[in-house]
């Protein structure tokens, strides 16, 4: 780390500590030229895998779209923003922990539905009617038969987990 004041090269640490909930770490500097004290801050920056599209057309990974289509999915549905906030984080882990340099859109589409499956299950029959495409009213009520046959996602929540890392 170069020093602000003198551009030495040689610093040291004096102390560091997390910031920002965790995110950064916080550390305190010393030039070993000038005697001058400096605080940097460091964070992770994850690089996001390209997203392959069903026309084979690549794109960089973009939250703002991942956001607008899950919100546009859950329009006027009863889910608190906290919620929709932690499903866009665990969406965006999955992505990134894939390692892939490039990611198809199928396999993102599925991460997206399995969150809005358990958030609330109108959104999600929207999402998937015009992710999967559904044709006419028999595809919906096969995925509607299919919803129905499992426990909705507020029952799902006020089960008791069997195992510790159940949720």
């Amino acid at each position: 780390m170069h020093c602000p004041f003198c551009g030495a090269i040689e610093t040291k640490v004096i102390d560091s500590r997390l910031a920002n909930e965790g995110a950064q770490v916080r550390r305190r500097r010393e030039c070993l030229s000038c005697g001058e004290r400096f605080t940097t801050f460091e964070q992770a920056v994850l690089v996001m895998p390209r997203i392959v599209k069903r026309d084979g057309t690549r794109e960089p990974f973009n939250e703002d779209k991942l956001r607008a289509g899950i919100l546009r999915a859950l329009e006027k549905r009863p889910v608190a923003t906290e919620q929709v906030e932690a499903a866009i984080e665990r969406i965006q882990k999955h992505i990134s922990a894939s390692g892939e340099r490039e990611l198809d859109a199928r396999q993102v589409g599925e991460w997206i539905m399995l969150e809005l499956r358990a958030l609330d299950q109108v959104a999600y029959v929207r999402f998937a009617s015009v992710y999967r495409s559904f044709q006419d009213v028999k595809a919906f009520r096969e995925e509607i038969d299919r919803l129905e046959n499992e426990p909705s996602p507020e029952e799902k929540r006020d089960q008791i987990p069997l195992l510790p890392d159940e949720k």
